[in-house]
């Protein structure tokens, strides 16, 4: 299998951070719109990457966990590019486009040379059920990133030890509003593929397998989110306690995106 379009995504991720960064140091609206063009063509090329893949494999892309990390990187980069283009904010490009370009070259080392066996045939259903969940996942790891970037500006703000860079990010609020639009991505994503998944499985056993571990641990992660967004708006929570807590629920999805996945789930296991 030849890689060309993995590797192109690779790189225009790359070129696409170097623009980032110099907008942190000297701003400059070219050089900005020069980043979201090359953070666009990447994510474009990534889905070519993903559609050469899905035709060497003949089935749906992620039916192995490089596949499915492969996904995750790519509706990562989508998310945020359209959180951007909804915020209008540009600074913390450069950290989303060097966690894709750490991630995908990660991924480009551990490419496996075979395809893996054909999955059983599942549907569209499915298929829509596992990209729904993997883009949930990939927006709660978007909020993930700016929860730190929110708590490590604010440190910074208290100790009064400011670099230039740290002028030119996004104002404390325009963070937490940025993180809040992710997570509700998550959970709309998350209970659209949840509700998929459920009648997806009716139809295939006339049941519903309510406390698989899979279940249970989505449920969870529904819930913490959901908790999230509430106190994020009351007084004793808004601010840095809130980006900590909405970092921390990111462990749940973890736990759930690897370990439920690989041992603790049969039926719902798609890698």
């Amino acid at each position: 299998m030849t890689h060309h379009w993995g590797y192109a995504s690779l790189a225009l991720y790359a070129a696409s951070f170097v623009c980032y960064a110099r907008v942190l140091y000297v701003p400059n609206v070219w050089v900005g719109r020069t980043a979201s063009l090359l953070l666009a063509l990447g994510i474009g090329a990534q889905y070519l990457a993903l559609l050469e893949r899905s035709r060497w494999m003949r089935a749906v892309p992620y039916d192995d966990l490089y596949g499915s990390m492969l996904l995750f990187a790519w509706l990562l980069g989508v998310t945020y590019l359209g959180l951007e283009i909804f915020h209008r904010q540009r600074s913390v490009g450069a950290f989303v486009t060097l966690l894709l370009v750490a991630w995908i070259a990660c991924l480009s080392a551990i490419t496996p040379d075979f395809a893996p066996d054909p999955p059983p045939a599942r549907g569209p259903l499915f298929a829509f059920h596992v990209t729904l969940n993997t883009w949930a996942y990939a927006a709660f790891g978007l909020s993930f990133v700016l929860s730190l970037v929110y708590l490590a500006q604010d440190r910074l703000l208290r100790s009064r030890r400011l670099g230039t860079p740290f002028w030119r990010f996004p104002a404390l609020d325009v963070l937490d509003r940025m993180a809040r639009s992710s997570v509700w991505v998550g959970l709309i994503a998350l209970a659209f593929g949840a509700v998929m998944g459920l009648i997806w499985e009716h139809r295939l056993r006339g049941t519903y397998s309510l406390s698989d571990p899979k279940v249970l641990v989505t449920l969870a992660i529904l819930a913490v989110y959901a908790a999230y967004l509430r106190l994020s708006r009351t007084s004793n929570w808004r601010g840095a306690r809130a980006a900590l807590l909405c970092a921390m629920n990111f462990a749940i999805v973890l736990f759930s995106y690897t370990f439920v996945n690989l041992y603790l789930t049969r039926f719902h296991r798609f890698f």
